[in-house]
């Protein structure tokens, strides 16, 4: 009865006509610019986030939740339609989805991934309904140490899920704890790293960061590859799937969503994992596994459901712990401070209603993508075949304008041009830029739990390993830097990653 009241209240705050509102502009403007290629998630949030600041806490936070969905769904509309995934957890839905487009199956294949990350969002809303009581009830009995260990295990795990060099992924860790140590010290009051700049005394903006590494740099790597772009000028028809396509669905969608739910918990990239997954599980167990890579229904439907599935399972952590498990939830966390609001298990027992009604919009944001976006895939073919040295100029504009308006200080626009420039450059040094948020977000609550548990242990370092569960999850976090420093696996990661390129 609980469980009913607590939906109640979020339905009553997620279908207010407001919030319905914000919630159909997330999803619209959030899949306009998640389908052109290269932008994906991560920049599309990074860009639209300024819009929200000045909304209301929960619909600012309704507003960026269906901007995510909208983006994930724009990057796999651009996989089928151009080859061109704009999320990394869109790479698996190309391999099949792209040959169904090109023998004539663009609708089909664009109606499955909608339909199956519809059951994994529906699904997965109810996961997150059940699963989130009780990790808070956990949460709330955590201590300054255990948060502590806590956000150190999220950071090691974010390096090792990183792509490519293991080196390269520590060092945006460090440059993003640096970068968030800028400012006032709270306990002392004094400014440091600041350069005696007065602009640097509160502080380096998290929007200024996240839209300058996410955002202009992608648009900036982008420009190079447009050349390669050649948008499907075929006339898309037939959207409804087939009666065989529905069943030979219904199983990978199932599996999908359940392997998405495990995977999606995990720090680093669970939607990415999950749709690897997925997909190499449905290609071994399939009686139709010789048609995957060739066109197969079930390399469509399987990674998108696990895809969304992991996705909505990163809320977890987020909305229980007040850690981000990929650089979305990073900036998601981002957006709640920015709102006053602590990220942390309190939000549920403080703010209930901001809480069940995020929930109960995840499954009002995926009904939307459904309804919406199906007649409107002609829109977006139109979208994706406008020359993006035309698109670009605009993008920089709005980001600028969005900058600028968070303080009404053209310092913060040149600051993030610098950031744009920096963002470029991690890209041409195989640099992932994603840890290096996560670095940035966590390090100032990292720090204030570190004095904390050293003021209650009066200047005791041992807390943190006398405490079962800080020592449990401090043990972790060696344990998988030790895994993954062995020579066999850093190899096999570096060969992934150059064959991934």
């Amino acid at each position: 009865m609980e469980m009913l009241a607590n939906l109640g209240l979020g339905l009553e705050m997620a279908a207010s006509l407001n919030n319905l509102l914000y919630c159909l502009v997330g999803v619209f403007f959030g899949t306009a610019i998640g389908v052109l290629p290269g932008l994906g998630p991560v920049a599309t949030i990074a860009m639209l986030l300024p819009i929200t600041i000045g909304l209301p806490p929960v619909s600012a936070l309704i507003m960026l939740a269906g901007i995510y969905y909208g983006a994930q769904y724009g990057g796999s509309t651009t996989a089928i339609l151009v080859n061109l995934p704009g999320e990394s957890s869109s790479v698996v839905t190309a391999l099949d989805g792209s040959l169904l487009a090109r023998l004539g199956h663009a609708g089909r294949a664009l109606a499955i991934a909608a339909i199956g990350s519809f059951v994994a969002g529906t699904a997965c809303t109810l996961l997150i309904a059940f699963a989130a009581p009780p990790l808070t009830e956990v949460a709330l009995k955590f201590g300054p140490a255990e948060y502590f260990s806590m956000m150190v295990l999220g950071l090691v795990a974010s390096i090792v899920l990183a792509s490519g060099s293991l080196l390269h992924a520590l060092g945006m860790v460090l440059l993003g704890l640096l970068l968030g140590m800028v400012g006032t010290d709270v306990n002392s009051g004094l400014a440091r790293y600041s350069f005696d700049s007065a602009h640097l005394t509160d502080g380096i903006n998290f929007v200024v960061v996240a839209m300058g590494v996410f955002g202009l740099g992608e648009i900036i790597a982008n420009l190079q590859h447009e050349t390669t772009r050649t948008a499907m000028v075929s006339k898309i028809s037939g959207l409804m799937p087939t009666r065989d396509d529905f069943k030979r669905m219904v199983g990978p969608v199932l599996r999908g969503t359940g392997m998405g739910s495990m995977l999606g918990i995990l720090p680093g990239g669970g939607a990415m994992l999950s749709s690897f997954a997925s997909y190499a599980l449905e290609k071994k167990i399939s009686r139709n596994s010789e048609n995957f890579g060739k066109g197969a229904i079930e390399g469509v439907a399987a990674p998108e459901a696990a895809n969304n599935a992991g996705a909505q399972a990163s809320f977890i952590p987020m909305l229980t712990l007040g850690i981000p498990s990929n650089p979305v939830m990073a900036l998601m966390i981002g957006a709640m401070i920015i709102q006053g609001i602590q990220p942390g298990p309190s939000v549920m027992v403080e703010q209930p209603a901001l809480f069940w009604g995020l929930i109960v919009s995840m499954w009002i944001g995926n009904a939307m993508l459904l309804v919406l976006n199906l007649p409107l895939i002609g829109l977006w073919v139109k979208m994706i075949s406008v020359p993006y040295h035309l698109l670009y100029p605009a993008i920089l504009v709005f980001c600028a304008i969005g900058v600028y308006s968070l303080s009404n200080n053209e310092f913060d626009v040149y600051l993030m041009a610098v950031f744009g420039v920096v963002g470029y450059v991690f890209r041409k040094l195989e640099s992932e830029p994603a840890p290096l948020m996560l670095g940035f977000i966590l390090g100032p609550m990292m720090e204030e739990y570190l004095r904390r548990a050293l003021l209650l242990s009066r200047g005791d370092p041992l807390v943190f390993v006398e405490r079962p569960i800080s020592a449990t999850m401090l043990v972790m976090a060696v344990l998988a830097l030790v895994v993954v420093l062995s020579p066999a696996i850093r190899k096999k990661r570096e060969e992934a990653f150059h064959e991934e390129d």
